[in-house]
């Protein structure tokens, strides 16, 4: 086995905006805006720019003004020099996290030293679905594997709670408790050690934007019990008749934009540069499983990664596993049989958002704070995809 280590220096992201017209991100181009992520990653580290061998960056909706390898227009818009390299790459929702793996794996194997892996989503300029330009997406091939059809993300979250016999208040509670942590985080000024301030043009001069936009502090319990079902279809009632239709808005993860960045590299240059890193990368897992349920491989991407690590759950600390629906984390605690308090102890995307090229990233800084505030030394963080897959990473606090 390698020898190599890859170690995260450092990560940060910009706040989250809600992805609509009139989010706090909006009028920002989003090669600006990763690139405003870029540079104050640069400049927190210091980190020469010419070591950066290449910007590995998640973006789901390539297309518009997000088209063209995002990661190198950014990079070359922070003022990097023109010997850096970029890819940009889409695992759906786990893209930024892919990216980060796809970093740490060239480091171990002698492929990079010095790595940034990223991502970025401006969701309200780029709104999902725009790649497919009304076209047929799937193919006869497809199709005719899956006569029936594939179903929206929020018919696979209804599924999902009604597989694993999960209540809407269950659903709700959940929800709750993501805005009440984070807002928690915020307030302790845990959180904000990975946000870089934004800058956004407008019309009226520029403004500064330092805090994320989606956190509710004025939601209740009461509140989230009031929403409306968002996915309740009479054609999905005669198809899976089990659907109790319990899936809100406020038991789903937010629309968000977003970029995010992290400097990954091999450990002993690092230490010769006089880095002091935070964490090491140490084990990856994908899986998929069943389209149609879709949210579901964070499960056998957990079981694949700790058997490749050689740990039981117990060993982990903490966890950070995307709520893309509520419903999500919910069932993989009751099938890995891992207590909530374990689980995404400053919020998660119900509360701050999901930029889905970008998440991965603020997941990762999530699961780094939270190690170092309780002293933790392994987190574990996995991430649900549309088709049916999942990514599963494993930290090691330095």
């Amino acid at each position: 086995m390698s020898s190599r280590r890859a170690v995260i220096v450092d990560v940060v992201r910009s706040p989250f905006g809600r992805g609509r017209p009139g989010g706090a991100l909006d009028g920002l181009h989003p090669v600006d805006l990763y690139a405003q992520i870029l540079c104050g990653l640069v400049a927190r580290t210091g980190i020469d720019p010419s070591l950066v061998e290449d910007v590995i960056t998640g973006c789901v909706i390539q297309v518009g003004e997000q088209a063209g390898n995002i990661g190198r227009q950014a990079a070359l818009a922070a003022g990097f020099p023109e010997s850096v390299a970029a890819v940009t790459l889409d695992r759906k929702c786990g893209s930024a996290q892919q990216a980060v793996d796809f970093a740490a794996q060239g480091v171990i194997a002698g492929a990079y030293d010095a790595v940034i892996a990223g991502g970025i989503e401006m969701m309200s300029l780029v709104p999902m679905r725009a790649n497919r330009m009304g076209k047929d997406s799937e193919g006869p091939g497809l199709k005719a594997r899956y006569p029936d059809g594939l179903v929206s993300q929020g018919i696979s979250a209804e599924l999902i709670a009604a597989k694993w016999g999960i209540s809407r208040a269950e659903m709700d509670d959940f929800s709750f408790r993501s805005h009440q942590l984070a807002a928690r985080a915020e307030d302790a000024a845990i959180t904000a050690r990975a946000i870089l301030p934004v800058t956004v043009p407008g019309p009226d001069g520029e403004r500064r934007v330092e805090r994320d936009e989606g956190l509710r502090r004025d939601t209740s319990l009461e509140r989230l019990s009031t929403l409306r079902t968002a996915f309740e279809d009479p054609v999905m009632a005669a198809r899976f008749p089990q659907i109790r239709w319990s899936v809100t808005a406020g038991n789903s993860s937010q629309v968000t934009d977003g970029a995010a960045a992290a400097l990954i590299m091999e450990e002993g240059l690092a230490r010769k540069l006089g880095f002091r890193p935070r964490a090491a990368v140490t084990h990856f897992a994908v899986s998929g499983d069943d389209p149609v349920m879709m949210l579901t491989a964070i499960i056998p991407a957990t079981r694949k990664l700790l058997a490749r690590a050689g740990k039981a759950i117990d060993e982990i600390d903490l966890f950070e596993v995307n709520e893309a629906f509520a419903s999500v984390p919910l069932a993989w605690m009751k099938e890995l049989g891992v207590e909530q308090e374990r689980v995404n102890i400053h919020g998660g995307a119900i509360a701050l958002g999901h930029p889905v090229g970008a998440s991965g990233g603020r997941l990762l800084s999530n699961l780094l704070a939270a190690l170092e505030t309780t002293g933790g030394r392994y987190g574990l963080l996995t991430m649900c995809e549309s088709g049916g897959m999942a990514n599963a990473t494993l930290v090691e606090r330095l």
